[in-house]
């Protein structure tokens, strides 16, 4: 592999990555129930506004405004036949901020689930979905995206046709799932089965990780699993800002800067090789993080009661791997440094 991102990872230890494209785009005007991916075309200036907070914030690598830019999510918009035009859209704006930022920076080409559940359990076939999957990749390729990026994927049938896409456009990718379920995705795969599911693909990503999902400490837990089943690709991590709350009407993330840092240093020391953030993560949070990541030194992985410590409690008792009240001491210090 010879993309920018691969160039990356062989001369950087960590990188940066970018935080939310939700909540800074509500900030911008985005209201409840519109498609983002519009604003591609409507306003590009905001999504222009957008990538470049997260440049300037220090992220070496930032994903396109195209997260719900497939036929299946778009139709609800009426706009189903425009999947690929607003990836490439999407991708062409990113292009453009990333050859005027002065320095290397990674456009990455997001890609979200379908939002239909597949075969057998629901109607969505193997065939639909890679199709789905195969315009938005090639919408973002055309548009100058380096990598693609897979994002909150819940169901392995789901990755895996992701990964078939990817393949049928040429473009590279890396991929994230969600475990937002006692340490599981919404369809039941733990930590280990990623590790699994990762190795036994033909068209296998780049790196992967987890994003989103219930909190920083839950996703921190998650990469110490994607650890401890000994991988030989780079692990993403891209936590929330904190714990969501409802206010005035508003979702609003209660994740400061210093912990986003506190985050960023234990997902490094955790054995994450690219680290950002998801919902709720602003270019306050990212600066923070930047700074955190150039200026304190790596250390061991975490134990677990260190991890509560800083950022707050676990969702669950345990990861759905079957650790639970052993789990520290078995993560302990003999996994130190391990990426």
């Amino acid at each position: 592999m010879t993309n920018l991102l691969s160039k990356l990872l062989e001369t950087h230890d960590t990188l940066l990555a970018d935080g939310a494209t939700g909540t800074n785009l509500f900030n911008m005007g985005l209201m409840s129930g519109d498609a983002p991916e519009m604003w591609n075309e409507e306003h590009p200036d905001r999504i222009t506004k957008l990538y470049r907070g997260a440049v300037d914030a220090g992220s070496d690598i930032f994903l396109t405004n195209s997260f719900g830019a497939n036929a299946s999510r778009l139709k609800l918009h009426g706009a189903a036949k425009r999947a690929h035009a607003l990836s490439r859209i999407s991708a062409e704006i990113a292009r453009e901020v990333a050859d005027t930022a002065g320095r290397p920076v990674v456009v990455a080409g997001s890609v979200g689930p379908t939002g239909e559940i597949m075969e057998p359990v629901g109607t969505l076939s193997h065939a639909a979905a890679v199709e789905m999957f195969h315009e938005t990749a090639d919408g973002l390729k055309a548009g100058g995206a380096d990598v693609g990026w897979l994002e909150t994927i819940s169901a392995p049938e789901e990755y895996r046709a992701a990964a078939e896409g990817f393949a049928l456009a040429g473009l590279d990718w890396c991929g994230t799932m969600s475990f937002d379920t006692a340490g599981r995705t919404m369809m039941g795969l733990t930590s280990e089965g990623m590790v699994e599911l990762v190795q036994d693909l033909e068209n296998a990503p780049m790196a992967f990780g987890a994003n989103c999902g219930t909190g920083s400490s839950d996703l921190l837990r998650t990469i110490l699993g994607f650890v401890a089943a000994g991988p030989t690709r780079p692990i993403i991590a891209k936590g929330n800002a904190g714990i969501p709350k409802y206010h005035e009407g508003h979702i609003h993330y209660d994740g400061t800067p210093e912990l986003m840092a506190d985050y960023a240093v234990m997902a490094r020391n955790c054995g994450a090789r690219i680290i950002g953030g998801c919902c709720g993560t602003m270019p306050e949070h990212l600066r923070a993080m930047r700074d955190a990541l150039d200026t304190r030194p790596k250390g061991d992985a975490p134990l677990l009661e260190e991890i509560v410590a800083k950022l707050g409690a676990f969702s669950s008792e345990n990861d759905g791997t079957g650790d639970q009240s052993d789990a520290p001491q078995r993560r302990s210090r003999n996994r130190r440094n391990r990426t």
